[in-house]
């Protein structure tokens, strides 16, 4: 065998494995009702070409993608591979983020419900008051003007601007966009985003103040969460793998 048909080999396969990982989110998302019907979004980057990233062709119900039903998009909405409708404000706020944060692999956008209350509310904020809220410690940045539907480049440019470099945005009235290195990462964070979120609305509707942690015990806390986090054994790629098993078990199409 050639070396360019081994390289070409070894890209089929890390594509393939990123078709499976991406639809295996979307399965496992619809499992924890952190989808909205047929709306919302996941995107990866294409292995190997960062200016491409697969996406769910609109009106596929999040349980039912697969590896193969995904389609490739490039950076200026051009369908390469697939069928299906590319849905606008899909397309431009994932291609706004892709292009501003190359480190971001995997962007998440969804309208999870507990998330989505506190951008509701004036002045809304992931309060750390929660172990689970502390591992976004620092990590969180806040837009707090709702401009609409994200149907052009300015309002999409504007949504990853408010991103900057922090690895959740809570976007007003609208939900929430987490941008990460890998799906597994990305899952993680969204996961216990909503776990957060959902802590935290419910301690708020007792009506009694709410018990913040000390900003020195947050930030250590914090420190140690990431530092755990890291490497080969990363927690994000035993709970997504764990995910994984489940949906394999349970005879799931999510490979095909």
């Amino acid at each position: 065998m050639s070396k360019s048909a081994t390289v070409h080999d070894i890209q089929g396969d890390e594509v393939q494995r990123a078709r499976e990982d991406l639809a295996a989110a979307y399965q496992i998302c619809e499992r924890f009702g952190l989808n909205e019907g047929i709306d919302n979004h996941l995107t990866l980057a294409v292995p190997g070409e960062d200016d491409r990233f697969l996406l769910i062709p609109y009106g596929l119900h999040w349980s039912e993608v697969t590896a193969s039903s995904l389609i490739v998009v490039d950076g200026e909405g051009n369908k390469i591979e697939g069928d299906g409708y590319i849905e606008p404000t899909a397309f431009y706020i994932h291609a706004a983020v892709h292009k501003a944060r190359p480190d971001a692999k995997c962007v998440m956008h969804t309208h999870m419900p507990h998330a989505l209350a506190l951008t509701m509310i004036e002045d809304g904020r992931l309060e750390m008051a929660d172990q689970n809220a502390l591992r976004y410690y620092g990590r969180v940045a806040y837009d707090d003007v709702y401009a609409g539907l994200a149907m052009d480049w300015d309002e999409a440019n504007r949504i990853a601007a408010a991103m900057g470099d922090k690895d959740i945005l809570f976007m007003a009235n609208h939900g929430i966009t987490v941008a990460r290195p890998s799906v597994q990462a990305a899952w993680e964070d969204l996961y216990y985003l909503e776990q957060a979120c959902r802590a935290q609305v419910l301690a708020m509707s007792t009506g009694r103040p709410l018990n913040r942690i000390s900003e020195n015990l947050a930030a250590d806390v914090a420190a140690g969460i990431r530092a755990e986090s890291q490497g080969q054994a990363a927690n994000y790629d035993r709970h997504f793998a764990a995910m994984k098993r489940i949906l394999d078990r349970e005879g799931s199409n999510f490979r095909d």
